[in-house]
């Protein structure tokens, strides 16, 4: 099953992905992980990145889905995996959409975590706090709200025209957010017959 996670800024993507990889049996994909792992192998490719990512510049599109591209060709992608960050605009979405349709494996579900955003930055503010997280102030989360708001929900639209998205509401305890994600997963199992 290949997957798509959206969700905002202090959502609980990172502890949902944990959950539903686990559950699911397949890879988490992350593509800031997969930088750096390229970065640390010295590939090719990885070196190429490393370039943008010291000049402070955006790896371009067609890189990232390169170094994608080869995550999906080991061993373990076979039965599917879950992106994490990736994609985060409309180019990186078309270009995976290529990528998988010529491999004959189109994505199957993006699933979008619903948090309503003065929420978040309550969560955030408060995690802030109890963690000592200097980098969570108002004015950076509010400008991580924005980032959000103009490259990632711009992706929520195109999804839903390919009928592929699937939102789950993100308040509440971990395990009843969980227990609404885990509902539409295998609604959509029970319906398309897929393991």
């Amino acid at each position: 099953m290949l997957l798509v996670f959206i969700g905002p800024p202090g959502a609980g993507k990172g502890t949902q992905c944990k959950r539903l990889v686990e559950y699911l049996g397949i890879p988490h994909i992350s593509t800031g992980e997969l930088l750096r792992d390229a970065h640390d192998e010295k590939s090719p490719l990885g070196i190429m990145a490393d370039g943008y990512m010291k000049a402070g510049k955006l790896v371009p599109d067609p890189l990232v889905m390169s170094i994608v591209g080869e995550r999906l060709d080991q061993p373990d992608c076979r039965s599917g995996c879950l992106f994490d960050g990736f994609p985060r605009t409309i180019g990186q979405a078309e270009s995976l959409d290529i990528y998988l349709r010529d491999r004959g494996t189109p994505l199957n579900l993006v699933l979008e975590l619903q948090v309503d955003e003065k929420v978040l930055v309550e969560r955030m503010i408060e995690r802030a706090k109890i963690e000592h997280r200097p980098d969570d102030t108002p004015e950076t989360i509010a400008n991580r709200m924005q980032v959000y708001r103009s490259q990632t929900m711009p992706l929520l639209a195109y999804y839903s025209q390919r009928c592929l998205l699937r939102s789950i509401d993100g308040l509440g305890t971990p395990d009843e957010v969980f227990a609404r994600i885990k509902a539409v997963v295998d609604a959509y199992q029970a319906s398309s017959g897929s393991p």
